[in-house]
């Protein structure tokens, strides 16, 4: 979908005439002054402490997941409204949740006026050593906020955006709009030190999702004014909180658009038939499964976005013709396994869920969609909801669909799979990731594949196929025993 970006032209040419306006607040031009605005192209900044996994709370009622946080640096261009950001990272374990061991992960990201792209290095064994371009068209908005939100970014655009500013609690709220749809308000304390920056993006879920970045203590960095502590909210809970130790001024930031991340993924959608009726749809990094009944469809998952749903409701209709979707079974609340469900409901589909994911979907949905509305924001449909716990069964009084919680599943408390007992099929997320066929087996088994295959037992399913919703293939109930150790002698 395309969106509408204030580009990095328009805001250097903003920049370069509005920045000296005698029309703009006093204590601005102080803040600015403070900062050293005038003569900053470009900035880079280091730190460590906690980075938190945005839209991946294990109940939704949780705050996001916290990781350590080894290293966080960001180079920032101004100039080109560019910006690379490393980070290495390893998750938190927290008390009572059976998580797979901490792995060090880097993450190497980045933004150039209206495109985003990580970067990501392949394999030892890759015949191909150069990094991966994988393409985020998603997180254009929140790395763009990113920029104009820093100390540094966010008085240069408000210099250039003729600002609003009035005085508040002995300081100053300072407020301007870029591109017509963003508002940025910022507060200058006493002393002319930004000490905090509201902004709103898009999210599929959330709708209009407030971010909150907060500046306190302020420090001389080599003649640079920076504060040493960072937190930022999104969504309503932390996503970044961390200690600055180094900042340079005007470093070079030599960002350039690789060709592969300015092309635009395409939105495929595949319907492989696992047996009569139920069909596989692939195509992406997330997979959803369809089922014909009678005289309507059943969808399980509706993943990502709106795009993704809408493709994957065309698919359906070219392969089922006629039926309507009456049900959608989201399997957690997990922001990418349920950015799609908004779609669904304005399609007409009741949502099937754990019971506490209702509540949570009810409350968050009546935000406004105002940034980039969606279709529920145009239909204003009701949403309908048949939530439960333990087992929910729908059925065509042809063929039955099983709806089980899982148990004691440290991935997510409000949490299902799919079993079709006729055709001897699971249908899964995040529980079981199947490897691609003849990748080595895991060293330690993965405690949500192990506590899968607990559940599966407990409930006495006969299982022939697995269709994971993430994954390269269909498994089998002897691929996730091996995955999880259990070898063949002991079956």
């Amino acid at each position: 979908m395309h969106r509408s970006l204030y580009t990095a032209a328009a805001l250097a040419v903003a920049l370069s005439t509005s920045s000296c306006s005698s029309l703009q607040p006093l204590s601005l031009h102080l803040a600015s002054d403070a900062a050293g605005v005038d003569g900053l192209r470009s900035i880079e900044f280091s730190g460590t402490g906690r980075w938190y996994q945005f839209g991946q709370a294990p109940n939704p009622d949780l705050p996001w997941p916290p990781f350590h946080l080894k290293n966080y640096t960001a180079d920032i261009d101004y100039d080109t409204a560019s910006a690379r950001v490393q980070i290495t990272r390893s998750q938190v374990i927290e008390p009572g949740r059976n998580r797979p061991a901490p792995v060090e992960q880097k993450a190497d990201q980045y933004i150039s006026g209206a495109t985003a792209w990580n970067l990501a290095q392949p394999a030892a064994n890759a015949a191909n050593p150069a990094p991966v371009v994988n393409p985020q068209p998603a997180a254009v908005e929140e790395r763009r906020a990113e920029i104009w939100a820093s100390p540094q970014g966010f008085l240069k655009a408000a210099l250039a955006h003729h600002a609003k500013s009035e005085t508040v609690d002995g300081g100053a709220e300072v407020s301007f709009s870029l591109g017509g749809k963003y508002r940025y308000v910022g507060t200058l304390n006493a002393k002319n030190q930004l000490t905090s920056v509201k902004t709103w993006i898009d999210n599929p879920v959330l709708g209009d999702t407030l971010v909150e970045t907060y500046y306190s203590d302020y420090k001389d960095f080599g003649g640079i004014q920076f504060p040493s502590h960072i937190v930022r909210n999104q969504g309503g809970y932390p996503v970044l909180d961390i200690n600055v130790s180094s900042v340079k001024a005007n470093p070079k930031v030599d960002i350039s658009v690789p060709q592969e991340a300015a092309k635009a993924p395409k939105v495929l959608v595949n319907a492989n038939k696992l047996a009569n009726g139920v069909y596989y749809l692939t195509g992406g990094t997330h997979h959803s499964v369809a089922i014909e009944q009678t005289d309507h469809i059943v969808v399980i998952e509706a993943p990502l976005n709106e795009e993704r749903s809408q493709a994957v409701i065309a698919k359906l209709k070219e392969t089922i013709p006629g039926k309507p979707i009456k049900y959608l079974i989201n399997t957690h609340a997990h922001f990418d396994h349920a950015g799609g469900l908004r779609t669904f409901v304005d399609e007409g589909a009741t949502i099937v869920t754990h019971q506490p994911n209702q509540a949570y979907y009810q409350k968050i949905w009546t935000n406004p969609h105002s940034i980039h509305p969606d279709r529920l924001a145009k239909s204003s449909k009701p949403a309908n909801f048949e939530s439960f716990t333990g087992k929910r069964v729908l059925t065509d009084g042809k063929r039955s669909i099983e709806i089980h919680s899982l148990a004691d599943n440290s991935h997510n408390d409000a949490f299902v799979l799919v079993y079709l007992p006729a055709e001897k099929i699971l249908i899964e997320a995040d529980a079981y990731t199947p490897l691609a066929a003849n990748a080595p087996l895991p060293a330690v088994p993965n405690p949500y594949s192990v506590n899968l295959y607990e559940n599966i037992q407990k409930l006495k399913l006969d299982v022939g196929q697995i269709a994971a919703l993430h994954g390269p293939r269909v498994a089998t109930l002897a691929d996730l025993r091996s995955a999880i150790g259990i070898s063949r002698a002991s079956r």
